[in-house]
């Protein structure tokens, strides 16, 4: 997990552990590759976050439900990004009932 202050990792029933990242979004990517053992990586978390990963170029896939539900104000996911998400494409979508869910995926 990407955080501003230090943490002793926890581990969840089921095996799951957090390892709490403090020096970057760079260290966090690495130390999930690291876990993920050749499997994909996903990020989760706040706009904030999301952002800076973008901002990076190290998204390669996004996911987006976008669902119908006022919620009040927030961050916006795509404020101050300029050129991005336009490196990305629409790679599918669906529409359930609760949400349209987005695929996108980096113009290579």
């Amino acid at each position: 997990m990407l955080t501003h202050y230090p943490h002793e990792s926890i581990t969840m029933d089921g095996g799951t552990v957090f390892h709490f990242v403090t020096d970057g979004i760079e260290a966090a990517l690495e130390r999930a590759y690291e876990a993920a053992n050749g499997q994909d990586v996903r990020l989760a978390g706040g706009a904030s976050a999301i952002r800076q990963y973008l901002r990076a170029g190290l998204v390669d896939e996004m996911h987006l439900a976008y669902a119908p539900r006022l919620l009040g104000s927030g961050e916006r996911l795509f404020d101050g990004l300029n050129n991005v998400p336009t490196g990305y494409e629409i790679a599918g979508f669906v529409g359930t009932p609760g949400a349209l869910h987005v695929r996108f995926l980096r113009k290579a």
